[in-house]
């Protein structure tokens, strides 16, 4: 039997068929529409073009799972609030399921890529897994002997906006100084936009600057991996905030495999060694505990659909 998840995103919704094993076979993805309705009928509409897919292959669709950007509540049934989707205190499962005629799951979009990640990716075996999410924001999931800890009310945990800088950068959440201000993809734009204006030289990003719009954190890894002086020193303090990130959450949660995911991931080998190197120098009694193993997430951008679809073969088969 397969499963199918799909990911709801602020841009778009990507579903895919997944098998036993966590294989991704096909995906579908269409443009996140601004609607409830619309929405709805954008989802119901890559699930049934699957299960077509699926039945004319001979096979069978056995649940549908639902990765979503957005406050799930505590029961998994409804999606409260998400800021780029329209979905209002929406009772999602109830209206896909019965829309679609197979059950269906949800599930937070991190806390889907870290049960991924944990059961066929780079957090394989471990027994405290954290998926740290490097995107426009920081997204987090927390996963204890394989099951997600959701927190009392179904929002843990929340490291993006851990302050680490009081007063510092503010922030969209209407604090300052959160961890994602300095260690997420926007970060490292505002990083490189704030030497910029301060007069600092600069040469690779000198193009993308003179377009008159904000640097972003495609154009900082890009020109730091062109050798560019500039982007590379925000690079190094992109890294120094991702160590100490690295080093509280050791300290809180002393997991034993951390996995570094999000569309940020992708430029890894610019910035992790260092960041492994300031968590081991930040860690409360280094010297004389283990560390995690910090890993680069394996399952890109594919995590939310396999998550959400693994989650859906779980709490189905949990049901029988």
């Amino acid at each position: 039997m397969l499963t199918v998840g799909v990911d709801v995103g602020g841009t778009t919704a990507k579903a895919g068929l997944v098998d036993a094993d966590g294989t991704l076979l096909t995906t579908r993805i269409a443009p996140t529409p601004r609607a409830p309705r619309d929405l709805d009928d954008i989802v119901a509409g890559l699930v049934e073009h699957l299960v077509g897919e699926a039945r004319a292959d001979g096979r069978e669709v056995a649940a549908v799972g639902l990765a979503v950007a957005g406050f799930v509540d505590p029961d998994r049934r409804a999606v409260s609030f998400g800021a780029h989707l329209p979905w209002r205190d929406e009772p999602v499962v109830a209206t896909m399921t019965e829309r679609l005629g197979l059950p269906v799951t949800l599930e937070h979009d991190a806390n889907a890529a870290g049960l991924a990640e944990h059961r066929v990716g780079a957090a394989a075996g471990a027994r405290v897994a954290v998926l740290v999410a490097l995107g426009t924001g920081i997204g987090a999931a927390l996963l204890v002997e394989g099951t997600v800890f959701r927190g009392a009310f179904g929002v843990a945990p929340e490291l993006g906006h851990l302050v680490l800088v009081p007063d510092g950068r503010p922030c969209p959440c209407g604090k300052r100084g959160c961890l994602e201000r300095y260690c997420s993809g926007t970060a490292l734009g505002t990083g490189a936009d704030e030497l910029v204006s301060a007069g600092e030289d600069f040469t690779t990003l000198r193009a993308a600057w003179e377009r008159g719009l904000p640097l972003t954190g495609r154009d900082v890894a890009h020109a730091a991996a062109a050798g560019d002086a500039l982007a590379r020193r925000v690079v190094a303090d992109f890294a120094g905030w991702l160590g100490r990130g690295l080093a509280l959450v050791a300290d809180v949660f002393d997991p034993d495999v951390v996995v570094i995911g999000g569309e940020v991931s992708a430029s890894a080998e610019l910035f992790l060694d260092d960041a492994v190197r300031v968590y081991g120098e930040e860690i409360t009694g280094r010297g004389h505990r283990r560390l995690a193993k910090v890993r680069p997430a394996v399952l890109g951008g594919d995590a939310g659909v396999i998550g959400a679809a693994l989650d859906a073969r779980e709490r189905c088969a949990s049901r029988t």
